[in-house]
């Protein structure tokens, strides 16, 4: 199965785009998906469910994103065949509803047209901060309250209308990337 593939850089309002491709065993960001509260095996390499997914990672380790687009067959919850983000952990950066449309953005780009049901992401208010309204950041960037799992978890969709435009993620981090970076920078500097 697919996890990654575009990789160019392109600006957005007030600044860059904040989101680095990744990928579902990355090491840097295993320490991320460990500390999420759905992960259901910390400490196992892979951290992402079965199936297609782009993972984005911030050049700091601070801010992990997952979407993932599981086959409708296999979804056992009323938003068959939308695209899921599965894991949104921010522990720094700029505000997570700017990431999370930074991350829609990196989404639509990778996939392309987005599925009629759009993107969801289900929140569980028993194990997130305690807010009067969960999913606020999601709100915020765009999405809406659809109600709940048989679980109890609350969905939230953003419709394809109320995405933002395609923007693709950075490319793949390395140490050699950092390096150039750091060296262009320097002769830009000059």
């Amino acid at each position: 199965s697919r996890c990654v593939s575009c990789c160019v850089r392109a600006p957005r309002e007030g600044g860059g785009m904040i989101w680095r491709l990744s990928n579902r065993a990355d090491p840097r960001a295993l320490p991320l998906a460990d500390r999420h509260y759905n992960r259901q095996k910390p400490g196992t390499p892979q951290f992402v469910p079965p199936g297609s997914c782009l993972v984005l990672l911030t050049d700091s380790a601070e801010a992990l994103w997952v979407t993932s687009w599981p086959l409708a067959e296999f979804t056992k919850h009323r938003w068959a065949g939308a695209w899921v983000n599965s894991l949104f952990r921010r522990e720094a950066g700029p505000l997570a509803s700017e990431m999370i449309r930074d991350a829609v953005a990196a989404t639509k780009a990778f996939y392309g047209d987005p599925p009629e049901l759009g993107m969801v992401s289900f929140i569980d208010p028993e194990k997130t901060h305690k807010k009067r309204d969960p999913g606020r950041c999601y709100i915020r960037a765009g999405f809406e309250y659809d109600g709940e799992t048989e679980g109890g978890l609350v969905c939230v969709m953003m419709r394809p209308e109320r995405m933002p435009d395609p923007l693709r993620a950075l490319p793949k981090w390395s140490p050699q990337l950092d390096l150039f970076e750091r060296r262009a920078a320097a002769e830009e500097g000059r």
